[in-house]
């Protein structure tokens, strides 16, 4: 990897608190460094800048994709996914009180949680053991 790929990384790496930017998932707990993801895709619009790009474990930019916008499940309506550089987690999520599943506060975070698919049953379950370890990424929220 280059130098000037290899600074980028780090700036989104340390930018993101070496977590996932959309479902929370620390880099410590994935077994690997997580990954860089176009919020808005290239072929949305989106351009190849640090200031469109954010930090993400494998199962989020999967199931992401190339989607910009989904569906909220409460009003059918479409709305723009989650973006880190311009929205607060704490705004459109929530912990569930178990602090195993994301709630969306928000159209906005609703549309995310079920796009992303950040209550998959494996992703629940993995929480589920990092909140019997006390390691759950939540915090305060």
């Amino acid at each position: 990897m280059r130098a000037r790929q290899r600074q980028r990384r780090e700036l989104l790496r340390s930018r993101a608190g070496y977590a996932c930017e959309y479902c929370r998932s620390p880099e410590t707990l994935m077994g690997g460094r997580l990954t860089e993801d176009h919020i808005i895709p290239l072929n949305a619009g989106g351009i190849d800048d640090v200031d469109n790009l954010c930090w993400c474990c494998w199962w989020c930019n999967v199931y992401k994709g190339s989607q910009a916008a989904a569906p909220d499940s409460r009003t059918g309506s479409v709305v723009l996914l989650f973006h880190p550089r311009q929205d607060l987690w704490e705004t459109h999520f929530r912990w569930s009180r178990s602090g195993v599943r994301i709630l969306g506060r928000t159209a906005t975070g609703r549309a995310t949680v079920e796009a992303l698919r950040m209550n998959d049953p494996d992703r629940v379950e993995t929480r589920r053991f990092w909140v019997k370890y006390g390691v759950h990424p939540r915090g305060t929220t």
